[in-house]
């Protein structure tokens, strides 16, 4: 085994030692070294480079397996920050292979002549803070010392390979090759019978091209993978002409797009096209050959609904079928075990073709795993293998292994980074560590990452950095730290950008499952390029938010806090509502905010179907309603709720809620009838609940009739109609029924009065308003009406309503009166459930299909209902059921039983 694949311990320096005083040091010599030095060179700090290999190139200096290319198109996988630089290099293919990328990075350094401060052959052996001189100290493997100011890491994510953990490496006496540190020197396959071991993106490049060379190659599997064609060639005219005809709006589009490279947002969901339309999108994507396109394009929930997921993935086993001749062998080649994108879909030239020619053999681990591997070959519980060369494609220690490998690295107080990380990495931004003054990570855990374009990633790493190395100077601050509660605080958001996506549905090396004894957790942010670029301008304009800072000569600066406390779908919905700089809907009018709220739902998504939809007219208190049923598929009766929607008893009807209505009928298995009830300012109180208190008897009088089940019905609702939910509740016991099982009251309006904390807290900015409250009170009651339990129901009787289910959202006015409302109903002896939304705004939980992070709420209203009602606890929902029950990451909800 080379021992390159051997883990070495910290050796010691030679005493007497120089030490080299510099203001930075960097360690590697990839992408983000080479861009780091140029960028801490322009600005004047002194800098070396420590590169453990002899040139340059980082992850593409090691990784020179056969077939090795980038997956991400060329014309977008290079440095941007110079225009003369991108016209002074043309590539030569779309995906370049790895020479190619090899050459250019070695032209980058002699272009701006960094070699000159690149120390190649060396390899830190460890890394400590010295808390007096406020300086790292590092040590060498070759006994040099180096002292430095500030400690970059731009290590690569996969650089550090895998060790097998397979018995008997050591005992094989042919030829033994990784992927990960492929000779310099020519590999002389032909007429040997090769292994490959791995079938991942190193092994899906190579194998096509070992098969080429080798009398027999066989390929040990445990885990298929999805790869999709290349089609390798020249770039694309049509992205060359965009680039050319407008460079930097192309590259800046890339800088703020999800993955950095500049495709738009699909908006069209699964469920929203035909078969045939799925299918013609997906052969566009087929053939296109772009890894981004076909992770992006094709619909919208292809990432993040399992059910949206699953169409695609049946495609691409489809596709695997057509050209693998042999049954068995397609079957075994075709991923079942998890989502489509989940783990990183490979780019191939040939990889299923490969597996039609006589001399290559699959051999499935799954059905015979290998015992050991002997002198002279591989054996399976089932056979043995001779052969005379084995090549490891068990890919990397990712993310962390580099970091970690350059060890041991020292923080504050002889913290050790190892211990600190011994349970899954912790960092602020991906760039930082609390304990560790002055240490930056390029692309590291917590960052974008490996989830996105590097080139554009490390650009933003490096400019961040750099920027506030020169902003420190230039302010007289000596060191900079992450604080504990911001990086805290990015945990939690990395976990509810985690939930947004299907990654953590799959063991792969994002969650750094493929290395036993690891800590397991989504390592790279989710949260997309363009957001996390926000995010991180966003720390710098709130005055460093999340980071201590201290100089001999200045006061110390702590602006402690957590940058992001939204959902980060929910983040997203309120800076598009932002970006369209909509009129205050009170000073629409009551008609004009009717009209605006009838175009805002057109634009979103359309609900999932159901089993049918019928709507009709019912007896109000005073006329005809409304209202929309939603039947389930399944066969009925169903038990029926009756549900009223929001819009502060001004706006909305039968249909607005649509969505959120179609998505509890299919969570519930029960029938929904939405009732429209008299609207102000031309029906003012009590019109509305009067309606409601109406609509609940005669449906549950006419239950039956309607195709539901006879018996106690239960109500919901939604903002003012969570209201009237609550409020039919109490007049239904006053008034000698219709009986109710339970009530689902969601972000309720509970009490008139205005002076809870949640009003002042979140009076702007979540698009429901203080001010649009007044408006809607204003219209709809008087104020000497306001304290009627009618309108303001927690100043009515509470003891004897049926159980209840109530909903908040942490940035809503509504939010203490909700609260204030289910805390009464159990001092009243009423069971009560209550959950508190966390990052959530008062239209979160009925955003279904725009707010993701709503799902597991709903998940608990959909249990709450069927509690109600007397159902078994059975979930019907698989789609995002399995994605939320199977997650280890914190739920986005957090939930208090009342």
């Amino acid at each position: 085994m080379p021992d390159a694949m051997v883990a070495a311990s910290a050796l010691e320096p030679t005493s007497g030692a120089a030490t080299q005083q510099v203001d930075v040091a960097v360690v590697g010599a990839g992408f983000a070294g080479l861009y780091l030095l140029h960028r801490l060179r322009k600005a004047g700090f002194t800098t070396l480079v420590l590169e453990e290999a002899d040139d340059v190139g980082g992850t593409w200096y090691w990784n020179r397996y056969p077939g090795a290319r980038c997956d991400i198109q060329t014309i977008d996988y290079a440095y941007t920050f110079d225009p003369e630089l991108e016209r002074a290099w043309k590539w030569s293919e779309k995906y370049a292979t790895q020479p190619e990328i090899l050459r250019y990075l070695g032209f980058v350094a002699d272009r701006y002549d960094l070699r000159r401060d690149i120390r190649f052959g060396t390899r830190i052996a460890a890394a400590v803070w010295d808390q007096a001189a406020e300086r790292w100290r590092l040590t060498t493997d070759n006994g040099a010392i180096i002292s430095c100011r500030t400690y970059i890491m731009a290590t690569g994510c996969l650089s550090t390979p895998k060790p097998p953990e397979i018995d008997g490496v050591r005992d094989f006496k042919g030829e033994v090759y990784f992927t990960g540190r492929w000779p310099h020197q020519e590999v002389k396959l032909a007429g040997k019978r090769v292994a490959v071991i791995g079938t991942g993106s190193s092994g899906i490049q190579a194998i096509p091209l070992i098969a080429g060379q080798a009398a027999h190659l066989t390929v040990f599997q445990r885990t298929p993978n999805f790869a999709l064609p290349a089609h390798n060639g020249p770039s694309p005219a049509d992205r060359a002409a965009l680039l050319e005809s407008d460079r930097a709006g192309y590259r800046e589009q890339a800088r703020w797009s999800l993955a950095g490279v500049p495709l738009p947002q699909q908006t069209v969901v699964s469920w929203q096209l035909s078969d045939a339309e799925r299918r013609e999108r997906f052969e566009k994507a087929w053939a296109a050959g772009d890894l981004v396109y076909i992770l992006t394009q094709l619909w919208a929930d292809q990432g993040v609904d399992v059910d949206g997921n699953a169409l695609l993935a049946e495609l691409v086993r489809e596709k695997i079928r057509t050209t693998v001749k042999d049954p068995e062998t397609a079957a075994a080649l075709s991923p079942h075990d998890h989502p489509f994108g989940a783990k990183r879909p490979c780019l191939d030239t040939n990889y299923y073709a490969t597996y039609n020619r006589p001399n290559v053999t699959l051999v499935n681990l799954r059905q015979e795993p290998i015992k050991s591997i002997t002198a002279s070959g591989i054996e399976t519980d089932k056979r043995t293998f001779d052969v005379d060369t084995i090549v490891f494609a068990t890919g990397f220690d990712a993310m962390t292994g580099a970091i970690m490998a350059v060890h041991p690295i020292t923080g504050r107080g002889g913290k050790s980074l190892s211990d600190v990380w011994a349970h899954g990495p912790q960092s602020y931004l991906g760039l930082t560590v609390a304990g560790f003054p002055n240490l930056f990570m390029i692309t590291g855990p917590g960052s974008p990452s490996v989830l996105s374009n590097m080139a554009v990633s490390i650009e933003q790493h490096v400019d961040w950095v750099v920027e506030r190395l020169i902003a420190m100077r230039e302010a007289g601050f000596t060191t900079i730290e992450a604080t504990e509660a911001a990086q805290a605080g990015w945990a939690r958001h990395m976990a509810d950008c985690a939930t947004l996506t299907l990654h953590r549905l799959a063991n792969t090396w994002y969650t750094g499952a493929n290395v036993p004894g690891k800590a397991q957790g989504v390592m790279p942010y989710t949260g997309g390029v363009g957001p996390y670029r926000g995010i991180c301008n966003e720390v710098v304009s709130r005055g460093m938010l999340g980071f201590r800072l201290t100089g001999p000569n200045v006061a110390e600066q702590c602006n402690d806090g957590e940058i992001v406390r939204l959902q980060p779908d929910v983040r997203l919905v309120l800076n598009l509502l932002a970006d369209m700089q909509l009129p205050p809907i009170e000073s629409l009018g009551a008609r004009g905010a009717r009209d605006f709220l009838t175009a805002f739902n057109a634009s979103r998504p359309a609900g999932r179907p159901v089993g049918e939809i019928v709507d009709g007219t019912l007896p109000g208190a005073d006329g005809p309603l409304p209202y929309r049923l939603y039947r389930p598929a399944t066969p009925g009766p169903h038990p029926v709720v009756v549900y009223f929607h929001g819009g502060g008893w001004v706006i909305g009807d039968e249909q607005s809620d649509d969505p959120f209505c179609r998505d509890l009928c299919r969570r519930t298995g029960m029938m929904f009838v939405s009732v429209g009830y008299r609207h102000a300012p031309d029906h003012r109180f009590p019109a509305a609940a009067e309606d409601g208190y109406a609509a609940t008897r005669w449906i549950a009088e006419h239950a039956a009739d309607l195709g539901g089940k006879p018996g106690p019905v239960t109500v919901a609702g939604w903002s003012a109609g969570a209201n009237i939910a609550a409020v039919t509740c109490q007049l239904a016991r006053d008034r000698g029924g219709p009986p109710i099982s339970g009530q689902l009251l969601v972000c309720p309006v509970t009490d008139c009065a205005f002076d809870r904390p949640s009003y002042n807290d979140n009076a702007t900015g979540y698009f429901l308003t203080r001010s649009l409250m007044y408006w809607f009170w204003d219209l709809y009651c008087s104020p000497a009406d306001r304290t009627d339990p009618r309108v303001s129901p927690l100043r009515g009787k509470l003891e004897g309503l049926p159980a209840a289910f109530v909903a908040t959202c942490e940035f809503d006015p509504l939010r203490d009166e909700g609260v204030a409302y289910a805390e009464a109903l159990a001092a009243a002896g009423v069971p009560v459930e209550q959950l508190n939304a966390r990052g959530h705004f008062h239209s979160s939980l009925t955003m279904v299909d725009v707010v993701i992070t709503g799902v597991s709420g709903r998940m608990r209203m959909a249990e709450a209902l069927r509690r109600f009602a007397g159902l078994p606890p059975e979930r019907r929902h698989g789609d995002e059921d399995v994605r939320a029950g199977q997650t280890a990451a914190p739920r986005e909800i957090d939930a208090a039983a009342g």
